[in-house]
């Protein structure tokens, strides 16, 4: 499904991002993971080779917070690759304490990597699609930027964030040929939902008509499908992928 295609995926080195990767690599695509160190982007790549020894890959790890640094990485990936088709933004984190002991510090942090860093990586991706005439921008979202949350109020903030730039992008860049969409993921098995307290992943479970949490892989084949040409006609979406999940 993405055969001759390139693409980035931040937060590439575990969960959803590492699925997305793998996923796309079995679609054909030539990959660059980006970590937030470089050790463990090689370390990705290396267990990625075991597996896909065709494979083009290769793992990047720009700081997400410096400009210059995404744009230098993002060329580089051009020059390694010859283009660049699709970009996933998915490196983000989380933090579940109540406002009345929420550091402010820690709220900084949310917004830089998860609100920030996906404009700093779509900017540099935009200008490249730009002249090669288009391309795919996906951005990892959550559901809780649909429902809200009962604590840590940073972090859907930051994916309600999100949505509004996947939104308000999509309007832009169509007329550069570049379609912008988000994934929404429900409750997925990944080290994030597994920080979470049992009884609170529990109890969200139990309210999923589909009666499991979700996999990685889910999300990764909804990127896939939005990546794909197969979603040639759809932009602007947020697809909820979270197993008709109740607020």
């Amino acid at each position: 499904m993405l055969k001759g295609k390139v693409a980035i995926v931040t937060g590439g080195t575990r969960g959803i991002g590492l699925a997305t990767v793998e996923k796309f690599l079995e679609n054909h695509a030539a990959v660059a993971l980006a970590g937030s160190r470089q050790e463990t982007a090689n370390k990705a790549v290396a267990q990625l080779r075991e597996r896909y020894p065709d494979a083009q890959i290769m793992g990047i790890a720009p700081d997400l917070s410096d400009t210059a640094a995404v744009e230098a990485a993002f060329q580089q990936v051009k020059e390694a690759f010859g283009h660049l088709d699709i970009l996933v933004n998915n490196a983000g984190i989380s933090q579940r304490d109540s406002l009345y002991n929420y550091d402010p510090a820690d709220f900084e942090k949310i917004i830089n990597l998860n609100v920030n860093a996906v404009f700093r990586c779509t900017q540099s991706a935009a200008k490249i699609m730009k002249e090669q005439g288009g391309g795919v921008i996906l951005n990892t979202s959550s559901m809780v930027s649909l429902y809200g949350q009962p604590a840590g109020c940073g972090y859907p903030a930051s994916k309600f964030a999100v949505n509004g730039l996947t939104k308000s992008l999509a309007r832009e860049l169509g007329k550069d040929n570049i379609r912008v969409n988000a994934v929404a993921p429900g409750v997925i098995r990944t080290d994030m939902v597994a920080a979470l307290p049992e009884e609170m992943v529990q109890r969200i479970a139990s309210t999923i008509p589909l009666g499991r949490m979700g996999e990685p892989e889910d999300i990764a084949n909804a990127f896939l499908f939005l990546a794909s040409d197969m979603a040639s006609y759809i932009t602007g979406a947020v697809l909820s992928v979270d197993g008709a999940t109740i607020s």
